[in-house]
């Protein structure tokens, strides 16, 4: 129900909005593309209870028409900026939307008070009141603006609390928010003490906090133990302290890879908001406080229909199914991202939902272990910062640790059948042990078949305080697993551990002996939400890509094999050159005279590793697409080993390359789509020389995997292992470590290294200077499609003549002015590392000397080998 304030009250808000403004507002206009209105932004900051609030204005268009609002909460440790991109779209779709910083964040003053009723959730209110007063504003009542609220995190908390608070919020969007914060970081009587730690230290420190809360948290921290004073205080910072008042639509998005803020807090916000009779619908997404972010756009474009449906009163609108979970389906082969699909109900299902209850039969009986002194080692489940961790469980990988004589175990015999957990399993157990006071962490495994690996769904653990435990008969407890989403295949086991440490959480200090057995008949009971149904897969790739790849061959071979017979004889002065390029020329298409390569020239010799080095739009690609033969030069000529290159030429059997990516069929083991691609060749299988090829890239035995479950780096090495089919006498590589890690960039670089010593030749681009000045012996620098310098990399950034001195302190220009005017030095030239000195004659020793002489503080004299300056001289400052 609407909250109808009076036109007394109504007065009373503007006065009090008038009151708040500390300075003038500043316009400006956004950029936005050309067929969008443009997006107007005023800057204001906000007097709130002494307290200094820094606000953004959004609006679009240029009409008078009314709008409604949208307010926009930031995470914790963040500021307004984070939510701009979204309040500007906002604005484009007709909202007037207010973005603002938090107290104690961005340019807002204050201490945080972690969403205190009377602080922060107070400001909110505030900054409705002045919605209420603004022209574009839409008002269903005097001094009652019609307004949505959303944000992520600390944000999605002040959308619900502002629900709660104030009558005057329509909707809401909470995303990967809380609901008790005392049970988010004290989940059942346990302290969660990385997340603490990294909730104070993202503030800026204790400092930074309302004194009680500074107090309540070092309390916590140095005795482990949450008090009844704590929680009450996080409690009341919390919507479910106002959840039998918040009454309004309600789009709840949480994230299935959160440690911080599990899939539980969403089923309890759902839970009070349908229960006070709103509309609600919920969407579990792959990502969260542990990482991944990958629905961004699909998240932001469902919450503004949301808002056009409750806010705007569009009834036409979709807003989407009540439930929607996204599911992982394996990993594109072509750029190493998790396939994601979601999977939909009508109805939201809880937690609970279709139970399927399976028989721990393995290690049934009692199982003793303890928890050791300091709880030192812990077990690790998730880590707070390393989020891979929880999005590789997607995948059926990931990281977890139990140490051996510090849990139990219980297993499931084999399924017969797959199943999908959909929610919180859960089992009763009784734990006894040598004192009252028991801690332990519940987690179900998914095992595999072998029983060698297995995965813990999205890296989660349920911690239990257990009081009572010392008691004769021990105490009996329904332990809740994490709620997950995860597939079990046929064949595999769930495996359930109990265990006495992890690390992201504060065990008893003291050691203590714990004996944990199976209750009555001793079922897991999983949830399965059979109502639950997946999306259709797309059609991958290869079903459309092969059939047209064909077509395009056979047309390519059609179109070239015509030119074949016209091309020039062999020139044998060249037979044992691998790449000779003269005058090659290209005009881009359609045009007379903009060109893409010009009169380039140079040589490639056996054994070199060359770099072909320049910025975007300096026509590498083109070279070397030409020099493929996929594309024909306006002039010049490309001869390898003294043939002349043209498409379909039959030198080109001694190239191999990877120009284009390569594309890989994701079913198929490595080894497989080598062998099909060489079969696809036409030519003998034993001239494959696979073997050599393999032990180059160093692939091992990941070769006998499916290639959709290859790392990038991985699918980098493979792409390179079939170039290398045949062992070419020329390698071509075009950005061969997009993508990659450090160490997968190393472990490229020697790859590349290693097949030039046998004396065949490799020609790599890339943007990546280090890398090139590390892995390349020649050089051929280009801009603007012509040849800016070629030779050995030593040559072209300076050799030994150039050396860097570096001093303590700044370099003047009178002490650079001194060093150039020395016998035998060329020039001395000040830059941000230090001086850089050319000698002209003088021995580094000598040069060394002088500057001793001269008292110059010394710290260093070595070469200037920085490919960065003298690719930077040559293309005069272009960007890479």
């Amino acid at each position: 129900m609407k909250l109808r304030i009076p036109r007394s009250r109504a007065l009373a808000a503007a006065a009090v909005a008038g009151a708040v403004l500390v300075g003038g507002g500043t316009w400006t206009a956004v950029a936005s593309d050309s067929d969008a209105p443009a997006v107007h932004r005023e800057e204001r900051i906000m007097g709130m209870d002494g307290v200094r609030i820094d606000t953004s204005f959004f609006t679009a268009g240029t009409g008078s028409g009314k709008r409604p609002a949208v307010l926009l909460g930031h995470g914790f440790g963040g500021s307004k900026r984070d939510v701009q991109a979204q309040a500007e779209q906002l604005a484009r779709d007709g909202y007037a939307v207010l973005t603002w910083s938090a107290r104690g964040f961005g340019r807002s003053t204050g201490k945080i008070g972690l969403n205190d009723p009377d602080g922060e959730v107070k400001d909110v209110s505030r900054l409705i009141d002045w919605l209420a007063e603004r022209p574009e504003v839409r008002l269903d009542a005097d001094g009652d603006p019609r307004v949505g609220v959303s944000g992520s995190s600390y944000g999605g908390a002040i959308s619900l609390l502002a629900a709660g608070h104030d009558k005057r919020v329509d909707a809401v969007a909470p995303r990967i928010t809380y609901w008790n914060l005392a049970d988010a970081l004290f989940p059942d009587g346990v302290f969660k003490k990385l997340w603490a730690g990294l909730f104070i230290n993202t503030g800026g420190g204790c400092d930074k906090f309302e004194k009680r809360l500074c107090e309540m948290y070092e309390r916590v921290a140095v005795t482990g133990k949450p008090d009844a004073a704590a929680r009450d205080l996080l409690t009341a910072h919390s919507p479910s302290a106002v959840g039998d008042r918040i009454k309004v639509p309600a789009l709840i998005v949480q994230g299935q890879n959160d440690s911080l803020f599990p899939l539980g807090h969403a089923d309890a916000i759902a839970k009070a908001v349908d229960g006070n009779g709103a509309p609600v619908a919920v969407d579990w997404i792959a990502g969260g406080h542990d990482g991944g972010n990958s629905e961004e756009a699909r998240v932001e474009g469902r919450i503004t229909r949301w808002f056009d449906r409750y806010l705007k009163d569009d009834k036409g609108v979709d807003t989407g199914p009540a439930f929607r979970v996204t599911r992982t389906g394996g990993v594109d082969s072509t750029d190493g991202a998790a396939r994601l699909r979601g999977a939909t109900s009508d109805r939201y299902p809880g937690l609970e939902a279709g139970q399927r209850e399976l028989k721990l039969a393995r290690g049934a009986r009692a199982q003793h272990f303890t928890n050791p002194a300091g709880a030192n080692p812990p077990a690790i489940s998730a880590v707070p910062g390393v989020g891979a961790l929880s999005q590789l469980s997607g995948l059926g990988m990931g990281l977890s640790l139990d140490f051996p004589g510090q849990n139990a175990r219980f297993e499931t015999a084999k399924l017969t059948s797959g199943l999908r957990i959909t929610g919180s399993p859960t089992v009763k157990v009784r734990v006894k042990s040598d004192r009252d006071d028991a801690v332990l962490f519940g987690k179900v495994y998914d095992v595999s078949a072998d029983g060698r690996r297995q995965v813990l769904p999205s890296q989660l653990v349920s911690p239990v305080r257990v009081t009572g435990a010392g008691a004769k008969d021990g105490a009996t407890v329904e332990l809740r697993l994490p709620a997950v989403d995860h597939e079990i295949r046929a064949g595999h086991r769930l495996r359930v551990v109990l265990a006495a440490t992890d690390l992201g959480y504060a065990s008893p200090a003291d050691p203590a002996a714990y004996s944990v057995s199976l209750e009555g008949d001793g079922l897991l009971s999983v949830p399965t939400a059979s109502g639950v149904r997946t999306q259709a897969a797309p059609l991958p790739w290869w079903v459309w890509g092969l059939p047209a790849i064909g077509v395009a061959l056979a047309l390519a071979l059609l179109l070239t094999a015509r030119r074949r017979s016209a091309a020039p004889a062999p020139d044998p002065a060249l037979a044992e050159v691998p790449l000779q390029i003269t005058g090659l020329t290209k005009k881009y298409a359609k045009s007379a005279d903009r060109y893409a390569v010009r009169e380039l020239s140079f040589r490639v010799d056996k054994g070199q590793v060359l770099g072909l080095l320049g910025p975007n739009g300096a026509g590498k690609t083109t070279t070397l697409r030409m020099l493929m033969g996929l594309i024909t030069p306006d002039e010049g000529e490309i001869r390898v080993f003294g043939h002349a290159i043209a498409p379909g030429s039959p030198v080109l059997s001694r190239v191999g390359s990877f120009v284009e990516g390569a594309g890989f069929l994701p079913h198929l083991t490595g080894r497989a789509n080598l062998e099909l691609y060489w079969q696809a060749t036409g030519r003998p299988p034993e001239d494959s020389r696979m073997d050599e090829a393999l032990e180059i890239a160093g692939l091992g035995d990941a070769l006998e995997r499916a290639v959709r479950t290859y790392s990038q780096g991985m699918r980098q090495r493979l792409a390179i292992a079939q170039a290398m089919l045949g062992m070419p006498d020329l390698l071509i590589l075009d950005e061969p470590t997009n993508g990659l890690d450090p160490p997968q960039i190393r472990e490229m670089r020697d790859v590349m290294i290693r097949y030039a010593a046998a004396g065949r030749t490799v020609i790599v681009s890339s943007h990546l200077l280090s890398e090139v000045e590390q892995s390349c012996t020649h050089l051929v620098v280009m801009d603007r499609g012509r040849l800016m310098q070629a030779g050995p990399v030593a040559e072209i950034t300076g050799g030994t003549d150039t050396l860097l001195v570096t001093t303590e302190g700044e370099v003047s220009e009178a002490l650079a002015d001194k060093v150039g005017a020395l016998p035998g030095i060329g020039s001395a030239v000040r830059t941000d590392a230090g001086l850089l000195v050319r000698l002209d004659g003088a021995s580094p020793s000598a040069l060394i000397g002088e500057l001793v002489r001269l008292d110059v503080p010394l710290t260093g004299v070595g070469p200037n080998r920085r490919l960065e300056d003298a690719f930077l001289t040559l293309i005069g400052g272009s960007s890479a």
